[in-house]
């Protein structure tokens, strides 16, 4: 019974946080997955890439209602991340292999860091969608491809830091902000997740669907909710919040893994 509610507050959480600030739910779900319920790396990162493609998907949609996101860049960025994610896929697959807990435990480090930057360095500024659809020039997209490419690696390697390094690509390359860079970076993180969950499952994930079914409906009704809110809040309070939530995240799940 402890196991399911684990599992209901994991899909809750990477929920909130992907509807939020556009996070992949594998910053809570893989924590959450390997130090409390003693799931292998690779297979609880499977897991969350799965709750990723319907969250993301939810989030992008709510977000483009609200016309916080740019199609026209976004397509060019996922190509990239496309070809990256497959690359990472295997990577990951192979690393899983040698150090059955490592992606665990990176995924919980890179929980605490994202917490960190939320706090010290808030995303506050930028343009809106429409501002950001003109030409932004040849150079910048290039960079901005190129940059996709290494985030889909990160992502099908992890399963986590994708939502987080859109952001940054969004924010500081393209000059978006944060809402619409939410916004985008989730549309680009649907693709993405769906072909790292389809990689880790044709490598060899084993799939426990029950657990996976939980967490993913969970996952999905938390995305809706805070995704709906997002759009309404203050920016600086929704890195206020975010931030706080992964900080204190990232230390309990990676003590719980390092002491019990």
């Amino acid at each position: 019974m402890i196991l399911y509610v684990v599992y209901v507050l994991a899909g809750l959480g990477a929920g909130v946080v992907t509807g939020l600030a556009g996070l992949s739910a594998a910053v809570v779900i893989t924590p959450l997955l390997t130090s409390l319920c003693g799931w292998a790396s690779y297979d609880a990162v499977t897991v969350a890439l799965a709750a990723d493609v319907l969250a993301s998907m939810l989030t992008a949609y709510t977000y483009y209602k609200n016309k916080n996101i740019d199609l026209k860049n976004g397509v060019f960025v996922a190509i990239t991340a496309f070809l990256g994610t497959v690359i990472g896929s295997y990577s990951g697959y192979l690393f899983s292999q040698a150090q059955p807990d490592g992606l665990g435990y990176i995924s919980m480090a890179t929980t605490i860091f994202l917490g960190i930057k939320f706090l010290v360095r808030p995303v506050t500024k930028g343009k809106d969608a429409e501002d950001g659809s003109a030409d932004i020039g040849i150079k910048k997209r290039a960079l901005a491809m190129f940059l996709g490419c290494g985030i889909g690696w990160v992502c099908g390697f992890t399963g986590s830091g994708g939502g987080v390094l859109m952001l940054t690509v969004f924010t500081i390359v393209l000059g978006y902000n944060l809402k619409v860079a939410v916004g985008t970076s989730t549309m680009i993180m649907t693709l993405v997740a769906l072909t790292g969950a389809v990689s880790h499952v044709a490598m060899g994930a084993h799939m426990d669907y029950v657990p996976m079914l939980i967490v993913v409906a969970f996952c999905v009704l938390g995305a809706y909710v805070s995704a709906k809110f997002a759009n309404k809040c203050e920016i600086k309070r929704l890195n206020r919040v975010v931030g706080i939530c992964l900080f204190i995240l990232g230390v309990i799940t990676i003590s719980i893994k390092l002491f019990l």
